[in-house]
C-alpha cells in the first residue's frame, strides 16, 4: 500500500493548549562515538525538531562537552547515566561503533518493556545476536539499508533490492518487529502483514547522516504517543518530504543531511 499524505499526516499528534513539555515524550537516543559525533548530533536533532518535549542524547563521556554545546536543546550525558533517564522511548545506533560495551547494552534494552528503535550499528551489533533478539521483550523498530539488511538476513544486497516487500515482510513476521527498510521507495511492514511503500523523497538525500537524522524523527513520534507502526510511517513519510524541502531550496547534489533537519518544521506545518 502507498502511503497517502492526507492520511499519514492525520498521524501527527494534536497538540492541547494546556501542556507542557513532559507532555510530548521523553525520548532518549543511545548514539556516539569518537570520530562519529556527527551522527549522535543529527539524530537528536531529528528528534528536537519533530516535536519531541524531551531529548536525551546518551554520549561517551569524552563527547558529552563538544556535544552538549552543539546541540544546546538536547540534554546529553554519558553512557553510565543512562539508567537516571526515565525514557518513554529509546534510539539505539547511530555513529555508536561495534564493540563489547555497546553489545552489552543492546542486550540489556532487549530486555526492558520499553519500545526501541535499533539503527546503523545497533543492527550490525544485532546481525550477531538474533537469538537474544528473537527473546527481545522491548517492541522494536528496525531501520535497515540494504546493506544492513543483507547483514541480518545473510543474503546479498541485490536479492534484497529485488524482494524489497517480501524480505521486510517475513523479517517483521518471524522477529515481531516493525521493519523500515530504507532506500528508493522506502518499506514500512509489521509482523501482522501490512506493508507501506512511501512516496517522498529524492537522491539527495543519499549522503551520510540522513538515516541518523530518521531514526530520531521515528524515537520522537514514539515518544509523542503514536504507535511503532505509525511512529515509523510518519517518520518515514516526513523525511523525505523535507528532503523533498531540502532538495527545492539547495538541489540534490548540494544538500545535506542538517538541511534536511532545518525542512523538518516546514514539512510538518
Amino acid at each position: 500500500m502507498f502511503m497517502l499524505k492526507n492520511k499519514i499526516l492525520n498521524l501527527l499528534p494534536k497538540r492541547d493548549p494546556d501542556t507542557h513539555k513532559g507532555s510530548y515524550g521523553r525520548t532518549l537516543i543511545i548514539a556516539g562515538s569518537s570520530g562519529m559525533s556527527g551522527a549522535a548530533i543529527l539524530a537528536s536533532r531529528g528528534c528536537v525538531k519533530s516535536g519531541a518535549g524531551l531529548t536525551y542524547l546518551a554520549v561517551p563521556k569524552e563527547l558529552v562537552n563538544f556535544i552538549n554545546t552543539a546541540t544546546p536543546e538536547v540534554i546529553t550525558l554519558p553512557f553510565e547515566q543512562i539508567k537516571q533517564v526515565k525514557a518513554d522511548v529509546i534510539a539505539f545506533g547511530p555513529g555508536l561503533g561495534i564493540n563489547a560495551k555497546a553489545k552489552i547494552m543492546l542486550l540489556g534494552l532487549l530486555k526492558l518493556y520499553l519500545p526501541l528503535i535499533i539503527d546503523a550499528d545497533g543492527l550490525n551489533i544485532l546481525a550477531s545476536n538474533l537469538k537474544d533478539f528473537k527473546k527481545a521483550k522491548a517492541k522494536t523498530i528496525i531501520t535497515p539499508h540494504p546493506g544492513e539488511m543483507a547483514r541480518l538476513t545473510k543474503k546479498s544486497v541485490n536479492y534484497i533490492q529485488e524482494n524489497r516487500v517480501n524480505i521486510a515482510l517475513e523479517f517483521a513476521k518471524e522477529y515481531e518487529c516493525i521493519v523500515v527498510l530504507k532506500g528508493h521507495r522506502t518499506v514500512v511492514a509489521d509482523p501482522l502483514g501490512k506493508t507501506y511503500i512511501n512516496q517522498t523523497g529524492n537522491p539527495g538525500m543519499a549522503s551520510g547522516g540522513v538515516g541518523d537524522v530518521l531514526c530520531g524523527m521515528i524515537a520522537a513520534f514514539a515518544g509523542q504517543g503514536l504507535s511503532l507502526l505509525d511512529a515509523a510511517r510518519l517518520g518515514v513519510f516526513v523525511h523525505g518530504l523535507a528532503g523533498d524541502l531540502a532538495a527545492k531550496q539547495k538541489g540534490e547534489y548540494g544538500m545535506v543531511a542538517s538541511d534536511l533537519v532545518e525542512q523538518i518544521p516546514y514539512a510538518l506545518r
